[in-house]
């Protein structure tokens, strides 16, 4: 035996800040052992024990089972391998958490019973293409058979939830409800009505000049103009609203090729109630925090002054 400095097990146990009780367990489980021991047979270890000690507590807070610990101090194992590895597992972990705690919140602030408290968490716990495939059926069912004009395209890229691998609570509980909306046949409805309300304003701007792509969308121009007017306090029924009214629906009649007439504001007016739609707005808001978008200006102010200045002016 050389002249390095031995320490008891209580000794060990104080340096390295653990309990004598979890210095033994480790020792007779051979993940330190002793270099010698006293003449009454006492277990003596030396200062290597201690960093060994130190790097096993690391390692068990880490959680680490022992047996890999052992395979790593006997460099039966690299640490930069186990530790990746561990590190994806915890990865795992914080996304089950976060599904967990996004369903457990959403219950909580909506009463939910145990028959939506089930669906959210199947919901939640969809992998990517599960995800995907839904999300697949919901836009077909939305956008299929109509235009394949690269307009239609970006529309349906621009209404597709894409999860991050490592969501947070909202986006999980976002990712929830929009998936609920997905199955709500009302929804579809109405969003198909409003996909083959602008595939046939399309279609009619093509017929008359060709074009394939309207050069200027409805909604865009009515917000133009009925924005400024809304900001500036202008009543909807006013005589001051008449000619910014008369601008929106000569928009839309030259988008159609028809005349501007009672039978066009009723389709107009129509047009604009189905796009106000809350259930649009509340997928589109969903889809920014799945998405990691900014928060989408909402177009109901607008829409509602519009609807509201149409309707005032046409027969009913």
């Amino acid at each position: 035996m050389n002249g390095d400095t031995l320490y008891p097990i209580g000794e060990l146990a104080r340096r390295t800040g653990l309990t004598v009780k979890t210095v033994r367990f480790y020792s007779d489980r051979g993940v330190v052992a002793p270099t010698d021991r006293s003449p009454a047979g006492h277990r003596l270890y030396s200062i290597d024990a201690v960093a060994r000690l130190d790097l096993v507590r690391t390692l068990r807070e880490l959680g680490l089972d022992l047996p890999t610990i052992r395979k790593i101090l006997d460099r039966e194992l690299s640490l930069p391998e186990v530790a990746a590895a561990h590190a994806e597992a915890l990865t795992v972990q914080i996304r089950v958490l976060r599904l967990r705690r996004a369903v457990l919140t959403a219950v909580a602030e909506r009463g939910s019973t145990p028959e939506e408290t089930e669906l959210m968490h199947r919901l939640a716990r969809l992998s990517e293409d599960e995800r995907s495939r839904l999300t697949g059926e919901f836009l077909d069912a939305v956008f299929g058979g109509l235009d394949a004009s690269p307009a239609f395209a970006g529309a349906m890229r621009s209404m597709t939830p894409e999860l991050p691998r490592s969501p947070t609570t909202e986006q999980v509980r976002a990712w929830v409800e929009l998936a609920e909306m997905f199955s709500d046949q009302g929804f579809r409805d109405a969003v198909r009505r409003m996909a083959e309300d602008q595939a046939a304003e399309q279609a009619a701007e093509q017929n008359r000049s060709g074009v394939a792509v309207p050069r200027r969308d409805v909604i865009a121009a009515v917000r133009d103009q009925a924005g400024p007017a809304l900001a500036a306090g202008i009543d909807p029924t006013s005589p001051q609203a008449d000619p910014i009214v008369a601008r929106f629906t000569a928009s839309y009649a030259q988008l159609l090729g028809l005349p501007d007439e009672v039978g066009l504001r009723h389709r107009l007016a129509t047009r604009l109630e189905s796009v106000n739609d809350p259930r649009r707005e509340r997928y589109l808001q969903l889809l920014a925090v799945v998405n990691g978008w900014p928060a989408p200006e909402s177009l109901a102010p607008v829409l509602d002054w519009s609807v509201q200045a149409l309707r005032a002016r046409t027969p009913s």
